[in-house]
């Protein structure tokens, strides 16, 4: 890919990007985090979890391209399975009758930089995705 391709997406397209490389960066770092808890993840759920963001980040930095089955397809898995894995525990957890207020007053340092990451991925994957299908990348990708 050359740099006019880079240049050639809008700044939303960009930023788009940026979003999505921010959303995996939270999720990682959650990962990293999870080795601090007292079931900390193995080394091979590690190696699978930095695997498929690595796959990611490449398909991410492919809507540069401006290929319109690039961005359906980080619609699709980002935007669509990988903010379902984000939300499932914690609906999950209000279901099985956790209580917000009790984890607040309850919970230590790590469970609240492990919230905070998660609700950062979630925030960067919905703002990605409104910025991927505004006006000027739908044109953009339309044009492509």
């Amino acid at each position: 890919m050359t740099s006019a391709a880079v240049r050639s997406a809008p700044p939303t397209v960009q930023l788009s990007v940026l979003l999505w490389l921010g959303a995996i960066g939270a999720g990682a770092a959650e990962a990293l985090l999870h080795l601090l808890f007292p079931e900390p993840p193995t080394a091979g759920q590690l190696a699978a979890r930095f695997g498929l963001y690595a796959v990611l980040a490449a398909l991410v930095l492919a809507l540069r391209t401006g290929r319109n089955a690039v961005r359906w397809t980080v619609a699709v898995l980002l935007g669509g399975f990988g903010t379902l894995s984000l939300v499932i525990e914690p609906i999950s957890w209000l279901l099985a009758g956790g209580s917000p207020g009790l984890f607040i007053v309850t919970a230590d340092a790590l469970a609240f930089a492990a919230a905070g990451l998660r609700i950062a991925h979630i925030v960067a994957v919905i703002s990605a995705m409104a910025l991927m299908f505004g006006a000027a990348a739908n044109a953009w990708f339309r044009g492509r």
